[in-house]
C-alpha cells in the first residue's frame, strides 16, 4: 500500500468544481488528493499579429505557483522560470488538440492555471481541470453565436506514472514523485491519442516492456478521468 492507502493503479481522489469564478467564461477548482489547481478561460477579440486576417483564433495558456503552495514558501516570479514555461507551453499544446481554432473566429482564449496547492501532478491536474473550464467557455461562445458547435475536438486528460521502490505508480504524489526511479507525465485525447509523453530516469535506465506498462497504466487512469471530465460537464 502506499502512503495514502492506495492500490499501485489507483488514482488520487478528484474533484472538479465548475463555475468556481463569476467572471471567467469558463473556470474550475481541480483537486487531486491534496494538489489544488485553479483553471480560469479568458475569451477576448482579436489574435496575435502573425494569425491576423486568418479567420481562426488562437489558444495559449498560463502556469503560476502561489508562494505558500508548498512547504516553504517560493517567492513569486516576477520572469517566468524555465520549469514555469515548459509548463504553459505543454498545457497550451495539449488544449490546442481539443478546439478546433478554425471554429472560433479572430478570438484568443486565455487559460490561467494557478497551483493553490502542490502535492505531486500540478501539471497534470492543470490540463485535466483546464479541459473542462474551455468546454464551459466554449458552450457560453456557442450560446452567443461566436464559436460553432463543432469547436470543441475532443477530450484531453493527463496523469503521471512512475516507478516507486521498484513499483509501477499511477498519479504520484509528492512523496513518491520525489524519490521515483522513473517518471512520465502523458497527455491523451479521448480517442486514444498521445499529445505528449514525457518519460525520464531519475537513476538506472528502464526498459521498452517497462515503458510500455508504465504508459498502459496512464491510459485507464486517463479514461478514468474521462468520465469525471464527462459527469461535471453534464452536470
Amino acid at each position: 500500500m502506499r502512503p495514502d492507502n492506495r492500490r499501485r493503479n489507483e488514482l488520487r481522489p478528484v474533484k472538479i468544481t465548475p463555475g468556481y469564478l463569476d467572471y471567467a467564461e469558463g473556470s474550475v477548482l481541480i483537486e487531486a488528493g491534496k494538489t489544488r489547481v485553479l483553471c480560469a478561460v479568458s475569451v477576448e477579440d482579436g489574435v496575435p499579429r502573425w494569425l491576423d486576417g486568418r479567420g481562426q483564433g488562437w489558444l495559449t495558456a498560463e502556469y503560476a505557483m502561489l508562494p505558500r503552495a508548498t512547504h516553504t514558501r517560493t517567492p513569486r516570479e516576477t520572469t517566468p522560470g524555465a520549469r514555469t514555461q515548459e509548463i504553459r507551453r505543454l498545457v497550451g499544446r495539449s488544449l490546442r488538440a481539443a478546439v478546433d481554432l478554425k471554429l472560433i473566429g479572430e478570438r484568443t482564449i486565455t487559460v490561467d492555471c494557478d497551483v493553490l496547492q502542490a502535492d505531486g501532478g500540478t501539471r497534470t491536474a492543470a490540463i485535466t481541470g483546464a479541459y473542462v473550464a474551455v468546454a464551459l467557455s466554449l458552450k457560453k461562445m456557442i450560446a452567443d453565436k461566436t464559436a460553432s458547435p463543432r469547436a470543441l475536438k475532443t477530450q484531453v486528460a493527463a496523469v503521471s506514472v512512475g516507478i516507486v521502490g521498484g513499483e509501477e505508480m499511477l498519479d504520484l504524489d509528492y512523496s513518491e514523485d520525489s524519490r521515483a526511479e522513473v517518471d512520465f507525465n502523458i497527455v491523451m485525447t479521448s480517442e486514444g491519442k498521445f499529445i505528449e509523453v514525457q518519460g525520464t530516469a531519475e537513476g538506472e535506465p528502464f526498459a521498452r516492456d517497462a515503458m510500455d506498462r508504465l504508459v498502459n497504466l496512464a491510459r485507464d487512469g486517463i479514461a478514468e478521468l474521462f468520465k469525471i471530465q464527462v459527469a461535471v460537464l453534464a452536470g
